[in-house]
């Protein structure tokens, strides 16, 4: 059995969706099951309308809603789907109708709480998947819908809530098994689940990978598949860097460690599933189903390059907190970091002293209140639109002249912060936002001049 996710552009029309049913079709005797995101570009379409609803903007909402729905009758009718008054028909009309009494919720109330941004976001997987199904049917491929919601327990962290395992996956094993010893193919939305009191939660943006590898790692697949607009995971992002080479294969430390720090092909929380229960990953591409991708293990592979990619964040912002008064003193770094742990904001890089210690986020919500809690510690100074770039390789601790090669190409650009030796995969540093696009250049020219044919074509 395996797990197949398609991303948004693997769904976005009716082409993409037949080259989907080709897919499945190739693979039908390994079992498949469908794991899909909103058709390209849906769920930010759906969070517009919500907020042009609570802007008051009741009429502009709706509008923007009629085009979604017309879209989304359009692709299917030139599938031959949703034509007449059939069930398909009848069930887009229904969301549709659900969707435009949120807008109207929402224009009387003026205020789009997190809860009812994930009720709107959550119809774009629960739209595609509903096509998807009737397609595969269409197509001679048994299907069966499933909805998400009764298998994806989460907490009540609404936009960003974080999976219940041992419920969800119970959950799964107690709806899948039936469906799947029945012949049939499931198809299961990505991203959305709900609370244990059944309202409808999102698990963040990009999450239908991680819902793959949920699914995937409880059913004890033997491949998780993820479907995207690209050849794979490539050195560094190809639309900055024209010579930017695939990664035939890669670890799952390795494509974690990229995922978190900014290659978009992954969603960072993917990889923990099928660590878990060391599955295959492979990244590919569904415009070309038959090329070979990347294929993410649990173990590196040798390769004579020193790193394996290039990835960078951008938007970051850094905080430098100083007090002289906890020099030699004890719990100066526990104090911040209970801070950031009871807003609950993430830190990325971090550089210390005695007295002083810079870290970086990238969520600023409330950072406000982050600040004038640091400020009982020391004195706190911010600093915007910073970037992180991080090279990413399997032991790159242990690479003689790593560093040197590194900052040889980096000479003429300002680097505010440096992180080497927390992770024996990455070093990373912390440079301006403009700087982005030439600091990525000059380490790909310098680290990828020559490549391993092994691992990069």
């Amino acid at each position: 059995m395996i797990v197949c996710k398609f991303g948004g552009s693997s769904v976005q029309d009716a082409d993409a969706l037949m080259r989907l049913a080709g897919i499945i079709r190739s693979q039908r005797e390994q079992k498949p099951i469908v794991v899909s995101s909103a058709m390209g570009k849906t769920t930010n379409n759906l969070l517009e309308v919500a907020r042009t609803a609570a802007q008051g903007k009741k009429k502009e909402a709706l509008d923007l809603l009629a085009k979604i729905k017309d879209r989304h009758l359009g692709e299917a009718r030139k599938l031959g789907i949703a034509v007449a008054e059939d069930q398909v028909s009848e069930t887009i009309n229904t969301y549709f109708k659900e969707m435009r009494d949120l807008v109207r919720g929402l224009a009387a109330l003026g205020e789009l709480t997190p809860r009812i941004t994930d009720a709107m976001a959550s119809y774009g997987e629960r739209l595609s998947t509903l096509i998807i199904a009737r397609l595969l049917e269409n197509e001679g491929l048994p299907a069966e819908l499933m909805d998400a919601r009764e298998c994806i327990i989460t907490d009540d962290r609404f936009t960003r809530a974080a999976p219940l395992f041992d419920l969800t996956e119970a959950a799964i094993v107690e709806q899948f098994r039936p469906v799947l010893r029945s012949g049939k193919i499931p198809v299961f939305q990505g991203f959305i689940g709900r609370t244990r009191d059944g309202i409808t939660t999102t698990i963040g943006r990009g999450g239908s990978d991680f819902t793959a590898a949920i699914v995937g790692a409880a059913l004890d697949a033997e491949d998780i598949q993820i479907w995207t607009d690209v050849d794979g995971i490539m050195t560094t992002d190809p639309h900055m860097v024209e010579d930017a080479r695939r990664i035939r294969v890669i670890s799952f430390n390795e494509a974690a460690e990229l995922a978190y720090f900014g290659a978009k092909v992954l969603h960072p929380a993917t990889i923990i599933p099928a660590v878990r229960k060391k599955i295959p990953v492979h990244v590919l591409n569904s415009s070309k189903p038959d090329h070979e991708g990347t294929l993410i293990t649990n173990e590196a592979a040798c390769c004579d390059n020193p790193i394996k990619a290039i990835a960078y964040k951008s938007g970051i912002t850094v905080v430098n907190i100083t007090s002289t008064r906890m020099f030699m003193a004890y719990g100066f770094l526990k104090k911040i970091f209970e801070i950031f742990e009871q807003y609950k904001v993430p830190v990325d890089v971090v550089a210390t002293s005695e007295v002083s210690v810079s870290l970086t986020v990238d969520e600023t919500s409330n950072l406000e209140d982050i600040v004038a809690d640091l400020r009982k510690i020391g004195e706190v100074n911010i600093e915007g639109s910073k970037s992180i770039v991080c090279c990413v390789g399997d032991n790159v601790r242990n690479v003689p002249g790593l560093p040197y090669i590194a900052f040889s190409a980096l000479r003429d650009i300002r680097i505010q912060m440096i992180s080497q030796g927390a992770s024996a995969i990455n070093i990373t540093f912390v440079i301006d936002d403009d700087q982005i696009p030439k600091a990525v250049r000059k380490l790909h020219d310098a680290f990828f001049q020559k490549v391993d044919p092994r691992i990069f074509e």
